[in-house]
């Protein structure tokens, strides 16, 4: 296998595996984790484990807490019910309590779902609620008039789509997350809008394409809105896509992580399902389309999700947490492994003027650089079959600026032996690419024009 910097590297999978071919050799009892979100839709998973106090009670925990960990950001949710024992219970509880070892993930998922956290023990495995992680229809409607609205955070892009083809599109550079009024967002957002609609006879429904989480179209985290304070932001911001489309008409409105129309973008060029998209950009951002073509409602901020066990591996300075996707598959990454590599980055340089530098030696066939390319590949490879435990995945369409050039072609090569030496199955099921950058750019503002149903 290719050059690894990161010798401390403990992939999650790995330690998955390992815990239940141990677990299946001792005494054990089953556990059952049951996480509620919007809707009354639950995720979950059960697993055997340790049986309480036989010597293994932190290693349970340790398991179980990345698990959960994982799912809650995987899918979303606001209540945790545990079945099976009360040791992990107990932790996991506390953990999620106010002031928690897990705070930030407590009141990240509070404020999305509009509701207090709970952690729940249930006595009787009859008492859980059922598994319901159905997923409805959004997306590939192309008949009639639309408009598809891209929120950048440099950037916005418009376009008019009618019957699925770009008759007009347009890109306007703004300064989102500078500015604190939000009438800055909301006039920009009906200019787009207006702009598109003058190049067709009528508008009949809006998609769009926005960076943060959307529940039931409301925006409920966004890092367009940085500047903009929690009064501001509950009073004008939360329904601003939807108050900005009475501008246009009473038509119907569509409104979706941005990673998730990159999915479906992806999902309509490849005209497949099951298309798992990570962009490794400034961060981690991720959209998943499933078996029926459906984008999920999940909140896949695989940024959060743990992907390397170690308890020593960088910590995310939002969350506070370690091992997290987003020090593994963003500018952060490359920054993190440079000087591992033999690279000294200059301090005063931004981390975009530092992902340059180091891209700018792996075009120049540096091989502290593709070193750099090769572990990250690695990372990802290990990474992937973790995924997979929560995502059924044909196709990883890998974009975001870390991927361009040479590194990201070194990227996939070492993620794809990764999956061939160690999982020969998933290898064979799941494609990995890297989209051709026009048709990305072509097919997202189509694909975010097709997310409304016209009734």
């Amino acid at each position: 296998m290719a050059c690894m910097l990161d010798k401390d590297f403990m992939p999650m999978i790995n330690v998955i595996n390992d815990f239940k071919m141990s677990v299946s050799k001792e005494k054990s009892q089953r556990l059952i984790i049951r996480i509620e979100r919007n809707k009354g839709f639950v995720s979950g998973f059960e697993l055997d484990v340790y049986k309480d106090n036989t010597g293994y009670d932190e290693e349970n925990y340790d398991v179980i807490e990345r698990l959960i960990k994982s799912i809650l950001w995987v899918k979303g949710g606001y209540k945790i019910y545990i079945f099976g024992s009360e040791i992990i219970y107990n932790r996991i509880k506390a953990d999620y309590s106010f002031g928690g070892k897990r705070d930030f993930d407590r009141g990240f998922m509070s404020r999305v779902y509009e509701s207090d956290f709970q952690v729940i023990y249930v006595d009787a495995e009859s008492d859980l609620p059922e598994i319901n992680d159905v997923s409805s229809p959004v997306g590939r409607h192309l008949d009639g008039c639309r408009i598809g609205f891209d929120a950048g955070g440099s950037d916005r892009k418009v376009s008019a789509v009618i019957d699925g083809e770009t008759v007009f599109s347009e890109e306007v550079v703004w300064h989102p997350k500078l500015n604190s009024d939000p009438k800055y967002h909301y006039d920009g957002i009906v200019s787009a809008f207006k702009s598109a609609a003058a190049h067709m006879p009528r508008v009949d429904a809006i998609g769009v394409s926005s960076a943060g989480v959307y529940i039931d179209n409301k925006i409920m985290v966004a890092s367009l809105f940085l500047k903009v304070n929690d009064d501001d932001f509950e009073k004008h911001v939360k329904h601003m896509y939807l108050e900005a489309a009475k501008e246009i008409g009473d038509i119907p409105v569509e409104v979706a992580n941005d990673g998730d129309v990159t999915a479906l973008a992806g999902a309509m060029s490849l005209e497949d399902n099951n298309v798992l998209g990570v962009a490794m950009g400034t961060s981690e951002a991720v959209g998943y389309v499933d078996s029926k073509g459906n984008i999920t409602g999940w909140l896949n901020e695989l940024a959060f999700v743990p992907v390397d066990f170690n308890k020593d591996s960088m910590v995310d300075e939002w969350s506070g947490d370690y091992g997290c996707g987003v020090k593994y598959f963003s500018q952060d990454a490359v920054i993190k492994l440079a000087p591992k590599a033999g690279i000294e980055l200059d301090e005063t340089l931004t981390p975009a003027e530092k992902l340059k530098v180091v891209q700018k030696l792996m075009e120049d066939g540096d091989q502290r650089a593709k070193a750099i390319y090769e572990t990250i590949g690695v990372y990802f490879g290990y990474s992937i079959a973790f995924y997979a435990m929560f995502y059924d995945i044909k196709h990883v369409l890998i974009m975001g600026r870390v991927t361009s050039g040479k590194g990201g072609e070194i990227l996939l090569e070492n993620a794809k032996e990764v999956l061939l030496d160690k999982f020969p199955e998933l290898y064979r099921k799941i494609s990995l690419n890297i989209p051709d950058e026009k048709a990305r750019r072509v097919g997202q503002s189509v694909a975010a024009a097709s997310l409304p149903e016209i009734k």
